[in-house]
């Protein structure tokens, strides 16, 4: 079936005309309209042009004036990246009927290489969540389970990808929003290093955390999408002109790298987790690794640090929806104090006005060095944390999660419980390291699980290339829909 092929096949078939990209497109579009309604991983569907981009395409191909391999493949993108003339609505009512007048910087350079947006994935409200089911749109469902969560805040993208209803697509890691979605759904997600992905276009949460990164089926589609989304960005201060070729790197040869094992990330792991990524470990010795046990003490921070600083951020971030500029206003405001107060009010969702909250109070006058700023010289320690380790190993692996997919509404009525979903994956995010999540079993239940690797920064040819020789050892996991 020609939506089971991954992007390098799909590119493949495309240059030796078994296929069209007409046909591709046709094909993942009858993919989403038999499976979306029952797993609510696209918010928008952008049918129509998506056909008139891929009959482009076509004539393109038959011209010789292909834009790259890719050209005519369609790919998902996350709601939150700026898609101009396609609704943008970060989930939020807030933003439901906003269309960007300018595409996000990952976009324009997927689109130049032929990529055809197919549709906008669902999400946490404003990526603030772990599971998707604080979407305005309701909550994605897991392809291997409906009854379990996708994952969050990029459910919907790594949703999308695992039921074959797009090869690849473009997510947001603010905190394990990529990887962790990936574990929980069965497909490669990656997390790069933070500036690696120009920002510019992404609807902003926690702007020193946010990261755009990638989905796909295989450590070698993650990789070549990542090389094509990113690139430096005048418009983003933050970016980094570097683009490597990870390519090169992608051999599965391990033999004389050195791998930690942070005990930290092996506490209150579920039994299936645990057993596997440590099969899996066992299997790199095998191959020529070394194994070192490392200690990243400061990790029992990583959850408060975190949410000080994101909350924070996402105070000030978010303070430009007000129900003046755009977006969603009160029509029932009698002045302006009550056009800003019910405007978001009804326009936020219960969670992001509680993280608005909380990062107003964080940085408000009496507590901003008790909490903001003693967050920030804990981030400090943390990111120490990780200098000290790479200076002993190439790359760390742990579980991506501490346990499989939950069921739906099991974490709603505690959400201290859904804030430690990532505590595996947050400590990268805060030290701006890139991280890769793959797909290695399934649990005695039926569902997926996630192994995490962790490299230093700008070192992704590192975390590909033990990212493949995983995959290597690894089968590919498949939903049955």
């Amino acid at each position: 079936m020609i939506t089971e092929k991954n992007l390098s096949e799909l590119s493949d078939s495309l240059e030796k005309k078994e296929i069209s990209s007409t046909e591709l497109t046709r094909a993942c579009l009858e993919r989403i309209e038999k499976l979306n309604p029952s797993i609510n991983a696209f918010i928008t569907i952008t049918g129509d042009e998506a056909l008139k981009a891929a009959q482009k395409s076509d004539e393109r191909r038959k011209n010789g004036a292909h834009l790259s391999p890719y050209d005519g493949i369609p790919i998902a993108i996350k709601d939150n990246i700026n898609t101009k003339g396609v609704r943008t609505t970060c989930a939020s009512r807030m933003l439901e009927n906003y269309i960007p007048p300018f595409d996000a910087a990952a976009f324009e350079n997927i689109s130049a290489k032929g990529f055809i947006l197919i549709g906008k994935t669902n999400m946490d409200e404003f990526a603030m969540g772990s599971t998707t089911e604080l979407s305005y749109f309701g909550a994605t469902k897991n392809p291997f389970d409906l009854e379990r969560v996708s994952g969050g805040s990029s459910g919907g993208s790594a949703a999308a990808v695992a039921a074959r209803m797009a090869p690849a697509a473009l997510g947001s890691d603010t905190g394990g929003s990529i990887r962790q979605p990936a574990a929980f759904c069965g497909v490669v997600g990656v997390k790069p290093t933070y500036g690696r992905i120009s920002r510019y276009g992404l609807v902003a949460f926690a702007s020193s955390l946010d990261q755009i990164g990638t989905f796909a089926r295989d450590v070698t589609d993650a990789a070549a999408l990542l090389k094509m989304a990113a690139g430096g960005d005048k418009r983003d201060s933050t970016s980094v002109f570097a683009n490597d070729d990870f390519s090169s790197a992608i051999t599965g040869d391990v033999k004389g790298m050195t791998i930690g094992i942070p005990e930290e990330y092996f506490k209150g792991i579920d039994s299936d987790i645990n057993s596997e990524v440590m099969n899996k470990v066992s299997l790199l010795e095998k191959k020529g690794a070394r194994l070192e046990k490392i200690s990243l003490q400061y990790t029992e921070y990583a959850i408060p640090v975190y949410y000080l600083i994101a909350t924070a951020e996402a105070s000030s971030n978010l303070a430009r929806f007000d129900g003046v500029r755009y977006g969603y206003y009160s029509k029932d405001a009698s002045d302006l104090e009550a056009l800003y107060l019910k405007s978001r009010g009804e326009g936020f969702g219960k969670e992001v006005k509680k993280r608005i909250m909380l990062g107003t109070f964080a940085l408000s006058s009496g507590y901003y060095d008790a909490y903001y700023l003693k967050a920030l010289k804990v981030r400090s320690f943390i990111i120490g944390d990780f200098k000290n380790a790479f200076s002993k190993v190439d790359v760390i692996i742990s579980p991506a999660t501490t346990r499989p997919a939950f069921k739906l509404g099991e974490m709603t009525s505690d959400p201290l419980q859904m804030y430690m979903s990532d505590i595996l994956t947050i400590s990268a995010n805060l030290a701006g390291i890139p991280g890769i999540s793959i797909p290695i079993a399934l649990s005695t239940e039926g569902l997926p699980i996630g192994l995490q690797i962790m490299a230093n920064h700008f070192d992704e040819k590192k975390l590909f290339q033990v990212a493949r020789s995983v995959e290597e050892e690894s089968e590919p996991l498949v939903p049955k829909l």
